[in-house]
């Protein structure tokens, strides 16, 4: 009896690492959004770590998350590695490719709750009301990649975070739009305002000018 069902629970568990095995070697999964304003702005929050904090879906998963920010202070070179609770877990990641308003490569490293190494791109290209961001992570899919996946569709669980992440960097970019809209504003008044200032001093030279007593000249 105790054989028999050694010998099925041994059959079982070879089927599944059968199915397992099967499972694709690669992983890839993509979610894109426009996003307002000009390329920069969009450039700008990807490729300097320091802007992640204004759009990132998992930046606030723990209030006292550890940051260190390493390499040069944006583009290529530039690392941010993180530590926090169960839910942030711990990890790195490095800029290993950009290109101005076009496109950023970065190496992502896991550390906690799992080790894994996987590369996420965002490229950027134009749309009829701003940018199209597509955010794309892409990576090998280990043993244990293989068998997870067998329970968890991870392109609706992390494709759901980057839903939410692009559609925070669509409300960031606005904010750097309105912002920027605000100071162009201020600008043309200020233009304004010195050529009504110089307008007004000229009228006013020209009428001092003009009332100025005219002195004759001495006959020779």
């Amino acid at each position: 009896m105790f054989k028999k069902i050694a010998i099925g629970l041994a059959a079982a568990l070879l089927l599944l690492i059968g199915v397992i095995a099967t499972r694709p070697a690669h992983f890839s999964l993509s979610r894109t959004a426009t996003v307002p304003g000009t390329p920069d702005i969009a450039f700008a929050l990807v490729n300097d770590f320091h802007h992640w904090g204004e759009w990132s879906p998992w930046d606030k998963l723990d209030p006292n998350m550890k940051r260190v920010y390493g390499g040069a202070e944006s583009g290529t070179g530039a690392t941010y590695a993180w530590a926090g609770n169960d839910q942030a877990g711990e990890g790195r990641m490095t800029i290993e490719e950009s290109k101005a308003n076009e496109s950023v490569r970065i190496k992502l490293e896991f550390i906690k709750p799992f080790a894994a190494t996987n590369t996420t791109t965002f490229e950027l290209k134009p749309a009829q009301d701003g940018v199209a961001v597509t955010w794309t992570m892409s990576g090998e899919n280990n043993f244990m990649s293989k068998a997870f996946s067998l329970f968890v569709d991870m392109d609706k669980m992390v494709g759901k975070d980057f839903d939410t992440g692009l559609a925070n960097m669509q409300t960031a970019a606005r904010a750097e739009v309105a912002k920027r809209a605000e100071a162009e504003a201020a600008r043309k008044q200020a233009e304004a305002k010195a050529a009504e200032e110089a307008a007004a001093a000229a009228a006013a030279a020209a009428a001092a000018a003009a009332a100025a007593p005219v002195v004759a000249e001495p006959t020779p």
